[in-house]
């Protein structure tokens, strides 16, 4: 309460501009995701159901079921950034050295990823399109995917003026609105489905589920905060200063539980449902068979194959992508920093990869767990599909939150010492 009251107050109007920008924002994309494409049969979509991409309709806020002008949502520009950012690992000169020439460099990274963007973004309307309109004539798709590519370039744009003009950034708060304009439907869905009206005893039976899902739900929210907020701190130490100024304002490298994010559940999502496309595209019974017995998040082998996965990418993105303990050793010496206790350079290499492995492994279980939830829910309880506990969606719900607050915190703290100064 403490911090909307600062919010409203007459000296940080600018702020609650910000907050209102970015909602007036939301509010476009939510209007977005109802307009459907047009020349699509209403009655069609949906039919066949999503399959593989339920995790894309609901970071959409359900665009993809409705086929919208924004059912790509942003998740070509998220494919590209993993793209760009393999590329970096030394994979193509180029990228790598753009990496290593500051702001400039991330200038240019960005202006390829958002070209790449947008053509994977025509790339991925197309096939959508073929998969929708069955019908359909070559000019027909090539106007659905562009329609589709432009609805991707708008959000990109809005996700740019939101982090420009708004508060958090831009493309992940996108992310965040969307899952959260599905959660009332999914509660609703659960009453429907749980509530059962004909004898007063199963009525209040109904209830005391409902209360017991809603419970276990702000149980699983309360533990992704807490691992979210979690983090190892390793003190650092400079030559150049005194031990008095150590002690007084003392500097640490903090390492999250789960530093690699919601890629890892992204990349193991994309390559257990590489097989079930494919057999959407051959159309071969056996084929199809052999993928729904052995292959599939909800059989035993897909779902131990996704859950190994997870941690597997947890791992390769925190070691390889996020955090690299050879160049955060290096950097630490170059600027006379040390690890107390610890020797500059190979020591320091092994000491911070003995800690990142310690703590990556805490995170990938709790990730894993948590991109599992949402399967073992639908195995054992009767519930629709759509309700679930749990997932990738709640997860980056929470830390998009959670940053956001951050930052709202940190620009009131910021314009109250400026005034404090005066």
């Amino acid at each position: 309460m403490t911090l909307v009251k600062e919010i409203f107050k007459p000296k940080n109007r600018d702020l609650l501009k910000r907050i209102l920008f970015t909602f007036l924002c939301l509010f476009v994309f939510k209007l977005g995701t109802s307009i459907i494409v047009p020349g699509i049969d209403k009655e069609a979509i949906g039919a066949n159901g999503l399959g593989f991409l339920e995790l894309l309709n609901v970071m959409g806020g359900g665009a993809m079921e409705k086929f919208s002008i924004f059912a790509l949502g942003v998740m070509p520009y998220i494919t590209a950034s993993i793209i760009t950012q393999f590329l970096q690992l030394d994979i193509i000169p180029y990228f790598s050295e753009l990496a290593k020439q500051g702001q400039v460099g991330r200038n240019k990274l960005n202006a390829i990823t958002r070209v790449l963007g947008i053509m994977i973004a025509f790339l991925q309307g197309y096939i959508y399109s073929f998969t929708y309109v069955g019908n359909g004539s070559v000019m027909d798709y090539m106007q659905f995917s562009l329609i589709l590519t432009a609805g991707t370039a708008l959000l990109l744009w809005i996700g740019d003026q939101i982090t420009a003009k708004g508060v958090g950034n831009g493309i992940s708060i996108i992310i965040m609105a969307g899952i959260v304009a599905s959660m009332p439907n999914m509660f609703a869905t659960a009453w429907t489905a749980l509530i059962d009206t004909t004898t007063t005893q199963k009525e209040l039976l109904g209830i005391v589920l409902f209360v017991l899902f809603v419970l276990v739900y702000l149980g699983v929210i309360i533990g992704i905060i807490f691992e979210e907020s979690a983090e190892r701190r390793i003190p650092i130490q400079y030559a150049n200063r005194t031990n008095s100024s150590y002690i007084g304002n003392q500097n640490y490298i903090p390492f999250k539980l789960n530093s690699a994010g919601v890629m890892p559940v992204i990349f193991a999502s994309a390559i257990i449902s590489i097989p079930a496309l494919i057999g959407a595209f051959l159309k071969n019974d056996g084929y199809n068979l052999f993928i729904q017995k052995w292959l599939t998040m909800t059989s035993g082998t897909g779902f131990l194959i996704y859950v190994i996965s997870i941690v597997g990418f947890t791992y390769f993105y925190t070691f390889f992508v996020q955090l690299k303990p050879k160049e955060l050793a290096d950097n630490l010496n170059q600027n006379g920093g040390y690890i107390p206790g610890i020797r500059p350079g190979e020591e320091t290499t092994k000491y911070i990869t003995k800690v990142l492995k310690r703590i990556t492994i805490v995170g990938g279980i709790f990730l894993s767990l948590l991109a599992a939830l949402p399967i073992l829910f639908g195995m054992f309880t009767n519930l629709p599909t759509t309700v679930s506990i749990g997932g990738t969606g709640l997860l980056i719900v929470v830390g998009v939150a959670l940053e956001a607050y951050k930052q709202i915190q940190s620009q009131l703290a910021s314009r109250n010492y400026k005034r404090g100064r005066r």
